[in-house]
């Protein structure tokens, strides 16, 4: 059975693991954020013990417990992901809900989640600390790169390949060997047919630059 988990982030994305993690029986210990509105407050029945650098619960981490990371901000998830490879030589585990489809034949890296009704399927690999949402679909073949957001019902087909750090909003379809470049952005529902450039925005169908 897997270690106790503590979550690293207590808002949106924070209850997201929660679900994920009690899909699959998985104790969750503890929340830490760093918003004082949520301190010594309970999400769904799990304490909001003190801060995400607190080193007296960041201790038990790779002792006691494992640690997934579910800050907003991806910034601050970077830093704190680089604080927990560097100080405490741990890295997060990574967050499946029980109710997804991920093919044995896929590759996942580390602190990946994919949530409720995702289907992952053969041969595609998923980067460090990406987050599949409830119902996206990544296809045969497609790279996901690390930190890559993919929203709610986005739909990744085949030999698609995207970036480090890219935004796919939610039901956005990627079209076969499409590429997305790094910090790029994909708007909600847009059907991307060409490749977008590194931190470009596009939106629409077929989707445009955002200037």
């Amino acid at each position: 059975m897997q270690n106790p988990v503590i979550i690293l982030g207590a808002q949106q994305l924070g209850t997201a693991a929660l679900d994920v993690f009690n899909s699959n029986n998985v104790i969750v210990y503890c929340f830490l954020d760093d918003s004082e509105n949520l301190q010594q407050t309970e999400i769904n029945n799990v304490s909001v013990m003190s801060r995400t650098e607190d080193s007296e619960f960041l201790k038990l981490i790779g002792k006691k417990c494992d640690v997934f990371v579910a800050v907003e901000d991806a910034a601050a998830r970077k830093g704190l992901i680089k604080m927990l490879k560097s100080e405490y030589e741990v890295v997060p585990v990574n967050a499946i809900h029980k109710f997804s489809a991920v093919s044995e034949h896929a590759w996942l890296g580390h602190g990946v989640m994919v949530g409720a009704g995702a289907i992952i399927n053969n041969n595609s690999k998923i980067g460090d600390n990406s987050l599949i949402q409830s119902r996206a679909v990544v296809d045969t073949n497609a790279e996901i790169g690390a930190f890559v957001h993919i929203g709610a019902g986005a739909i990744i087909n085949s030999e698609v390949v995207i970036e480090e750090g890219a935004f796919i909003g939610s039901g956005a379809v990627i079209v076969s060997g499409v590429k997305i470049g790094k910090n790029a952005r994909v708007g909600a529902g847009s059907v991307v047919v060409a490749n977008v450039p590194a931190k470009a925005t596009v939106f629409g169908n077929p989707a445009a630059p955002v200037k």
